[in-house]
C-alpha cells in the first residue's frame, strides 16, 4: 500500500456520472505524485459531513486504496486487494465528470518533494517568522529595560509583543504561534506552567466557545435562514427595503447568535447569494446588479449589531473581561450595556443600508419576486421543526439568563453552560458537532495565550507603568481627558489597518488604552464600555479586518478597491455616529 497525504484549502463536492473511470491524483509521502485507476467504479461524493464511496469492480492496480477521510466527512474506496489510505488535510476535494472520467483532486495541493532527496522547508513562513522573533529579541537586548519596569516583565512584554507580530503577519496560524510563544514564557522561565496556563480556566475565554457551538446550532437546524427569509418576505419589494430586511432581523439575531462570522457564513452570505442568482446578480460583470450591494450593506450594518448587545460578538466579552482587570466593575452587564449602546446602534443600523445605497448603488433598484420567494421558500420549510423548536427554547432562557442572571447569582458563563447542556440532552447539536467546531478550540488557546500574557503584564505591574508614563506625557501637553479620549479613539481605529482579527487587537491592545484613558482623568466605566463598543466598529474596513469581511470578500462580489474605499468611509461615519450621537447619549444617562 502507498500512504497518500493531500492539503486543500477549497471546499467544494461535486460529482456528474454514475458509472465510469475514477482517477484520483494525490501528493505520495514518500515520492512524487502518481495515479491509480479502477475499471468500471462506481462513484457518489457527498459534500462535507456526509459519507463518500468509491466501490471498484476490478480493483486497484497498485495496490487497492480503501480508506478516504476528509475535513467533516468520512468515505472509502474499495478495491480488490490491499489498501491504502487517504487523507485530505484540507476541506473537500473537487471532483467533476468529463466524457466518462470521474476526476477527484485537492485543491491548492501543496508541491511533492524533489525526487532527489533534497531538504525541503515544510515549516513556518521564514520571513515573518524571522521579523516576528526579532520584535521580541530587539525589545529585550536592544532596548534598556526602564528601572520602574521588573526585568521578569521585560522579557514577558519581549515575548507578547513578538507573539502579537506573528499573529499579524502569521508565520504559523494563529493558534500554532501563539502555542510557541506561550512555550517561551516557560522556557526563559519568565512565567511559571500554572501562571502560563491560568488563563484556560477564564470564564470569558469559555463563553467564547459556547458561543460557536450555539452559532453551530442556529445555522444547523435553520433558524437563521427562517428568520432572515421571514424579513425578506416582510421588506423584501425594493432592493433597499430588501437590504434593511436583512440588517434588522441580523440585530434580532445577534444576542442569541454570539458570533457574527457564524451569521455571515452560516446564514446570510447564502441567502443573498441565493437572492442574487434569482436577480441575475453574480461575481463578475453582474455582480453590481444586486449581490454586491446587499453583501456590503450586510457586512457594514453587521458592527451594529454587534455593538449594541453584550452578548453579540465575542469580543464584547473579552472587552469586559480586561476592562474588569483594571477595577472596571459593571453592575447588570447585560441591561448597563444595552442601555448605553441602543441608541448610537439604532442610528447606525438606520443609517447604514441607506448610506451604502448612495455611495454603491445597485443596478436593481426593485426586488418584487423576492417577497414571494421567500414565501414559497417559508412554505417549503414548513413550521417550526423539533430541533428548531429546541433552540429558540434553549436559547430564549440562556438569553433571559443573560439578561436578568445576576438578580440570581448566576453568571452569563453559567447561563451558557446551562444553555448548551440542555442543547446536548435535546440532541440539538451533537458532541461530536462540538468536537468538530476546531475554531471553538483554536479560539481557547490562542485566546487564553493572549489574556494570560496581558493579565501577567498588569500583575506584575507594567500596564501601570505605561499608562503612568503615557498620561505624564499627555499632562505636560496640557490636554484634558475628552482631548485624550478623543486621541486615543482615533489612534486604536487606524491601527486596525495592522490587524487581522478584532479580537486579537482587544487582546493587545485593550487594557493598555482604557488604562490611558483612566490616568488622563476619563471615567473607568466610559473609557470600558465605548473601548468595546469601538472595537465592533472597524470590522469591515478591510477584507481582512474581521471573520465576516473575509468570508463576504471570498464571495467574489466586489473588488479590494471597493473594499477599502467603502470600509474606510463607512468606519469614520461609524466614528461619528458612536462618538457625536452616542456621546450626547451617554451624557444624558450618566456616564460622564
Amino acid at each position: 500500500s502507498i500512504g497518500v497525504a493531500t492539503q486543500a484549502s477549497a471546499a467544494i463536492a461535486g460529482i456528474t456520472g454514475r458509472r465510469s473511470h475514477c482517477r484520483i491524483r494525490a501528493n505520495v509521502a514518500a515520492a512524487a505524485s502518481t495515479s491509480f485507476r479502477t475499471p468500471r467504479a462506481t462513484c457518489t461524493v457527498a459534500a462535507a459531513g456526509r459519507a463518500a464511496q468509491c466501490a471498484s469492480a476490478g480493483g486497484l492496480s497498485l495496490g487497492g486504496l480503501s480508506s478516504f477521510s476528509s475535513l467533516g466527512g468520512v468515505g472509502s474506496l474499495r478495491g480488490g486487494s490491499g489498501a491504502t489510505g487517504l487523507r485530505h488535510a484540507g476541506a473537500v476535494g473537487a471532483c467533476a465528470s468529463r466524457s466518462g472520467v470521474v476526476v477527484a483532486a485537492s485543491a491548492d495541493t501543496a508541491a511533492a518533494p524533489p525526487t532527489g532527496g533534497g531538504f525541503v522547508w515544510k515549516g513556518a513562513k521564514i520571513v515573518p517568522a524571522i521579523i516576528s522573533v526579532a520584535v521580541g529579541l530587539a525589545i529585550k537586548f536592544l532596548v534598556p529595560c526602564p528601572a520602574a519596569v521588573l526585568p521578569q516583565a521585560w522579557t514577558l512584554l519581549a515575548i507578547f509583543l513578538s507573539t502579537i507580530t506573528g499573529l499579524v503577519l502569521t508565520p504559523l496560524p494563529v493558534g500554532a504561534w501563539a502555542f510557541c510563544g506561550l512555550s517561551m514564557t516557560v522556557v526563559t522561565k519568565t512565567l511559571t506552567f500554572q501562571q502560563a496556563f491560568s488563563a484556560m480556566t477564564n470564564d470569558v475565554i469559555w463563553l467564547i466557545v459556547l458561543a460557536f457551538f450555539f452559532a453551530k446550532g442556529f445555522v444547523q437546524t435553520g433558524l437563521g435562514d427562517r428568520v432572515a427569509t421571514f424579513f425578506v418576505k416582510i421588506l423584501g419589494k425594493s432592493t433597499l427595503g430588501l437590504s434593511y430586511g436583512l440588517t434588522i432581523s441580523e440585530a434580532l439575531l445577534a444576542p442569541a447568535m454570539p458570533s457574527t462570522t457564524a451569521r455571515a457564513g452560516g446564514v446570510y452570505l447564502p441567502i443573498i447569494k441565493s437572492l442574487a442568482k434569482n436577480a441575475g446578480s453574480e461575481p463578475g460583470p453582474t455582480a453590481n446588479k444586486l449581490g454586491a450591494f446587499l453583501i456590503q450593506t450586510q457586512l457594514q450594518s453587521s458592527g451594529h449589531s454587534s455593538a449594541m448587545c453584550m452578548t453579540a460578538a465575542a469580543q464584547n466579552l473579552l472587552s469586559l473581561k480586561l476592562a474588569a482587570s483594571l477595577g472596571i466593575v459593571i453592575v447588570s452587564p447585560w441591561l448597563t450595556w444595552f442601555k448605553a449602546a441602543c441608541v448610537p446602534a439604532l442610528v447606525g443600523l438606520a443609517v447604514t443600508p441607506l448610506l451604502v445605497y448612495k455611495l454603491f448603488p445597485p443596478e436593481i433598484k426593485d426586488t418584487p419576486e423576492a417577497p414571494k420567494a421567500a414565501a414559497e421558500k417559508l412554505k417549503k420549510m414548513g413550521p417550526l421543526s423539533q430541533d428548531e423548536t429546541m433552540v429558540v427554547a434553549t436559547m430564549g432562557l440562556t438569553v433571559i439568563l443573560w439578561i436578568f442572571g445576576d438578580k440570581i447569582g448566576m453568571s452569563s458563563v453559567t447561563a451558557a453552560m446551562l444553555g448548551m447542556s440542555l442543547q446536548l440532552l435535546s440532541g440539538v447539536i451533537t458532541w461530536q458537532d462540538c468536537l468538530n467546531e476546531k475554531g471553538a478550540w483554536d479560539t481557547l488557546l490562542w485566546f487564553a495565550v493572549l489574556i494570560g500574557m496581558s493579565s501577567q503584564l498588569n500583575q506584575m505591574g507594567f500596564i501601570t507603568y505605561l499608562s503612568n508614563t503615557v498620561a505624564g506625557v499627555l499632562t505636560s501637553l496640557a490636554l484634558g481627558w475628552q482631548q485624550v479620549f478623543i486621541l486615543l479613539h482615533m489612534c486604536y481605529f487606524f491601527i486596525h489597518y495592522l490587524f487581522a482579527s478584532q479580537t486579537a487587537q482587544v487582546a493587545a491592545l485593550s487594557t493598555a488604552f482604557m488604562a490611558m484613558m483612566i490616568a488622563s482623568g476619563a471615567p473607568p466605566m466610559l473609557a470600558g464600555l465605548t473601548m468595546a463598543f469601538h472595537t465592533n466598529l472597524f470590522g469591515a474596513i478591510t477584507h481582512y479586518a474581521s471573520g465576516q469581511g473575509a468570508v463576504y470578500f471570498g464571495a467574489g462580489f466586489y473588488d479590494l478597491p471597493t473594499t477599502f474605499r467603502l470600509g474606510g468611509i463607512i468606519g469614520v461615519v461609524n466614528m461619528l455616529i458612536w462618538g457625536v450621537i452616542g456621546g450626547a447619549w451617554w451624557k444624558v444617562i450618566g456616564l460622564y
